[in-house]
């Protein structure tokens, strides 16, 4: 039975089924690398084709808006252009689309702004760098999801298939994905810059063997996860936001006391199939109230499966063909509106004059991520 996908936004849990490792493979092939819009971020070819540890998987999309464009990712990650066809080649004759490299590993994610956001198979993140030190000369915050994304890939290559009781342990990759980090970045190469990290890891529960997924989500910092249940139009869960003080949130990187072996959370959450998981930086939930975020993705999901999107009939919002995208935007063009309007209403300038700071207006950036759950059967 053909696996239908969502569009950006949210995710979606599917199940794997006998007899179709080839379309398994397809799936991440199919990848978008657009700054701007997609239904994954790009991995190399041998993450691609890398035998999944789980029986389900996330059919996605994202969208993302940005006040300011990305950084370049500073040297030794990224080398200069040849300058003429004398010059040895650089490291970007390894990827059409020229992506930067560590350790001879392709970066994961894309940057968006100041952020930086991954979306894979089973694995999504939305990390907000602080704005702060794009402002800085040798500023920059997306390597911590590069490196937790290469060990969520490491854990799942390494462990046996067949073992189902094994549990993973996203805090652990996060605290090594931050000590790599620290060291690629340290003297000489003295590059700086601290982000929020905020993931959700799809599995199962050991205790079920197979047959139940498991959403593992793990947060330091203001972005958020969230889990919608559209047949009860109800949020099942949502990440605790963690701040030193108002407008600081928790962070890794330079001059920052926080690690995520000592400040990380990470939770456990029990979702099933159809069950929409949003990642989303502070951009979406400083912009808009959490009744606001869910009414907004029900909404899309109606009108998508209605056809009233483009005049054409559809018969879900996952079904390979646009919806989870759709949906993405639509949360992504609500966030710009309140972001964009000096006088609107929005939950960010609610905490503010709880504060007792006189402003008013949304706050001006947004990354969103959606995926749906699906399982399919090893």
């Amino acid at each position: 039975m053909p696996v239908h996908r969502p569009t950006p936004y949210s995710l979606s849990i599917f199940t794997r089924k006998q007899g179709q490792p080839a379309f398994i493979g397809r799936r991440w092939l199919t990848s978008e690398a657009t700054t701007g819009e997609g239904t994954k971020t790009p991995l190399p070819a041998a993450a691609l084709q890398q035998k999944p540890k789980s029986p389900f998987y996330f059919d996605t999309g994202y969208a993302l808006y940005a006040k300011r464009p990305s950084r370049p990712f500073p040297p030794p990650f990224l080398s200069i252009p040849s300058g003429s066809f004398s010059d040895p080649l650089s490291t970007h004759n390894r990827s059409r689309d020229r992506r930067s490299y560590v350790n001879g590993e392709m970066i994961r994610g894309i940057t968006n702004g100041d952020d930086a956001v991954l979306v894979g198979e089973n694995f999504v993140g939305a990390n907000d760098g602080v704005g702060a030190w794009a402002q800085k000369d040798r500023g920059h915050a997306a390597l911590i999801l590069h490196f937790w994304a290469l060990e969520v890939e490491r854990d799942a290559s390494l462990a046996s298939t067949t073992d189902y009781a094994s549990e993973p342990d996203p805090i652990a990759y996060l605290q090594r994905a931050y000590e790599q980090t620290v060291e690629a970045t340290s003297a000489p190469n003295e590059w700086k810059g601290t982000t929020t990290a905020c993931g959700a890891l799809l599995h199962h529960a050991p205790e079920s063997s197979l047959s139940e997924p498991m959403l593992y989500v793990t947060n330091l910092g203001d972005s958020q996860v969230m889990v919608l249940r559209a047949e009860t139009q109800e949020i099942l869960y949502k990440t605790t936001e963690q701040w030193h003080w108002f407008d600081c949130p928790r962070q890794l990187g330079t001059n920052s006391p926080d690690t995520p072996k000592a400040n990380a959370v990470m939770d456990r959450v029990k979702i099933k199939e159809g069950d929409i998981v949003l990642a989303m930086s502070d951009g979406v939930v400083d912009n808009l109230w959490e009744h606001e975020v869910l009414q907004n993705v029900l909404d899309s999901m109606r009108t998508w499966a209605s056809g009233k999107e483009d005049g054409d009939t559809k018969s879900s919002v996952n079904d390979g063909e646009g919806g989870m995208l759709y949906v993405a935007r639509e949360l992504v063009k609500a966030t710009r509106k309140i972001a964009e309007d000096p006088y609107a209403e929005s939950p960010f300038m609610e905490r503010a004059v709880e504060e007792g700071l006189a402003m008013e207006g949304g706050k001006d950036y947004a990354n969103a991520i959606e995926a749906v759950v699906v399982l399919t059967v090893i």
